[in-house]
């Protein structure tokens, strides 16, 4: 029951009003203070900023810099969400996290590992096939100084909008409709939405959505069938870890120092397909025999326990 791990705390629907508007503020305003600090101070930083263009504030700041001052805009933001849970509504980030008594890191691990594993498989399967559509691009430093970046920061990142997107607003939208299919509907159309002014879309089309808006359902089913973010937080880490570290291009929203650069004209194919409909019911499959998963239908569009229906179970398990 972990949307209704919210009752833990208080679970007003003002509350969360204030909350989400407040995450955004802070997110799309206050944590972007350092970046354009950065930029300002650069030679052509401003004009770079007021044009919006990634790959130009790239290059002003140096890639790794860059990417640094803009997963910073997440962990500030997920302090945020912590801060808002703790204060606001008073509840714990185990409880904002997972329906288990502590969080459990084996699942995050698991996960992790999985995906990564899968990942590189595909990507160096995809160089494999098609070595004319990529660059060794490995120089050591800069690769050294991406890894270190990468490794501490981009986990704070994905965790950012896993515990914004399927935790904090997921147990939100729950308590206020009652049911769970929504708040998973919701999310995950918001979640591939979100990254609409991504560079990829420009160039791949409107179809690559499809791709965002997959994985934002497949993080949403994992997340209310294991009653937990765990296996979601593991899954996005390494998703996000293994394309900045490995594979790069100059219309992708990581542009890094990676060990790869893809300099093939981007069209759209298998490798958007693939995983939605092939590889991410595979793991669900993989997932829900690990995990004993039953009842999908109850899970993922049942009904939410009320407050007092909630506490009331929760007494029993407790004594």
């Amino acid at each position: 029951m972990y949307i209704e791990q919210a009752y833990k705390g208080l679970s007003d629907s003002w509350r969360y009003s204030i909350g989400i508007f407040g995450i955004l503020v802070v997110w799309q305003v206050l944590a972007a203070i350092p970046l354009l600090a950065a930029l300002a101070l650069k030679d052509g930083g401003i004009s770079a900023m007021m044009s919006g263009d990634i790959g130009a504030m790239s290059t002003v700041l140096g890639s790794n810099t860059f990417l640094f001052y803009m997963l910073l805009t997440f962990a500030i933001a997920l302090l945020s969400i912590f801060v808002f849970a703790k204060f606001l509504h008073k509840q714990s980030i185990t409880s904002l996290t997972t329906s288990r008594k502590k969080i459990d890191w084996k699942r995050i691990i698991f996960s992790f590992l999985l995906w990564a594993l899968i990942s590189v498989i595909f990507i160096f399967l995809d160089i494999y096939l098609s070595p004319e559509g990529y660059e060794f691009n490995f120089n050591l430093v800069p690769f050294l100084t991406l890894a270190v970046v990468a490794i501490l920061m981009i986990p704070l990142q994905t965790s950012m909008e896993e515990y914004f997107m399927r935790g904090y607003m997921m147990q939100g939208l729950g308590i206020i409709a009652k049911n769970r299919w929504f708040p998973l509907i919701f999310t995950s159309l918001l979640f591939g939405l979100l990254h609409i002014l991504n560079p990829e879309v420009e160039k791949l089309g409107y179809g690559i959505l499809i791709f965002y808006i997959g994985t934002g359902f497949f993080l949403g089913i994992i997340t209310l069938m294991d009653d937990g973010l765990e296996l979601a937080l593991g899954f996005h880490a390494a998703n996000n870890l293994t394309a900045a570290l490995l594979v790069t291009a100059d219309w992708t929203a990581f542009q890094t120092n990676s060990l790869y650069r893809d300099i093939s004209d981007p069209v759209l194919g298998w490798d958007v397909l693939v995983p939605v409909f092939i590889v991410f019911p595979i793991l669900l499959y993989l997932f829900s025999k690990k995990y004993g998963w039953t009842n999908w239908k109850e899970k993922l569009t049942g009904k939410v326990l009320t407050e007092e229906e909630f506490m009331e179970q929760y007494k029993e398990e407790v004594v």
